[in-house]
Order: structure tokens, then C-alpha cells, then sequence
């Protein structure tokens, strides 16, 4: 089963229900065509950024091989090595793109393919229609709370002078 993420695109002051056919679902994983076709992936997927990036890297790489004189062998090794890279974060990249451009992360949805992936994000979304729920206000990028805040649930913590573990005490018999 396939792990995917719901963003929704930026609202302009208008429901988010009002949107539900613009929502991107992206597969978490390797991808193939992106490994196979690194930079024709990301032009098909409008993924600007990323692909000046790549092509960046790509001629840092040739310059610095070809610098070093490496054989044809390792230059292979390395472009393969990057195509790799690709396919494994091509998925990382999409979602990047999509914060950068304002979309929110709405849900994770766990699936076989894209479309029961679908299924059981809107059979959630319907399900809580009744429900006073906006979930473009949950904020998924907020950082752990932190033990000096006021209010915060955490334990007390330990005084320094205190040994953890199974050791005894200072000072105290065996």
C-alpha cells in the first residue's frame, strides 16, 4: 500500500469545499519516470525550481569530473547516482514545490493506487461535512512545543545532581 498526501491549492477568502477538484494527491515513494527521465520529469511537472537545480548540479558535475579527468566509467556511476537521488525524491520535491506556491497539506491517506487513495480521503471529507471542521486552519508545520512554555504537559525535569539509570545515589548505602 501506497502512503499519499492531500494539498489543497491557496484560497482566496472562498470555502475549501468549494475546491475539492483541484486537489493534488502525491504518492509517497520511488519514482520510476523521474529516475528514468529526471529532467523531462520535472518540466512535466512544472517543477521550475527544481529542474534549474538539477541542471545546475548536472554541469557542477560534468565540469568537476571533467576536471578531475575521470573515465567514462565513473561520470556513469555519478549521473546514475543523481537519477537514483531522483527517483527517490521526486515526491519531496512536489511537495516542496506545493508549499512554496501556498498549498496546504490537508491529509495523509493510505492506498493501494491513486484513485481509492480518492475514495478515502472524500468518504473522510463527506463524513465530517457536518461537522464545524476547516482543515485548512490545522497548521502542520508548527514546531514541537517546548518544555519552558507555560502550560506545557511535559514532567518537571530532573535536577542535574541526579544519576539515571540503575547506579546508586551519592552518598547513599548499597
Amino acid at each position: 500500500m501506497s502512503v499519499y498526501t492531500v494539498h489543497a491549492p491557496p484560497v482566496d477568502g472562498t470555502d475549501v469545499r468549494g475546491t475539492t477538484d483541484k486537489f493534488v494527491f502525491v504518492r509517497d515513494g520511488f519514482s520510476f519516470w523521474a529516475f528514468v527521465f529526471g529532467p523531462v520529469w520535472l518540466l512535466y511537472q512544472r517543477l521550475w525550481l527544481a529542474f534549474t537545480g538539477y541542471v545546475v548540479l548536472s554541469i557542477a558535475l560534468e565540469v568537476v569530473l571533467t576536471l578531475l579527468r575521470a573515465s567514462g566509467g565513473t561520470r556513469f556511476a555519478v549521473m546514475a547516482v543523481i537519477a537514483v537521488l531522483m527517483g527517490l525524491e521526486a515526491a519531496s520535491l512536489r511537495r516542496w514545490t506545493l508549499s512554496r506556491r501556498k498549498w496546504r497539506q490537508l491529509d495523509v491517506v493510505v492506498a493501494d493506487d491513486e484513485e481509492a487513495a480518492e475514495r478515502r480521503f472524500f468518504d473522510r471529507w463527506t463524513s465530517m461535512r457536518g461537522v464545524n471542521f476547516d482543515p485548512s486552519t490545522v497548521d502542520r508545520g508548527a514546531p514541537p512545543p517546548t518544555r519552558n512554555g507555560p502550560g506545557q504537559p511535559f514532567p518537571p525535569s530532573m535536577p542535574r545532581s541526579d544519576i539515571v539509570g540503575l547506579f546508586p545515589q551519592p552518598r547513599f548505602p548499597r
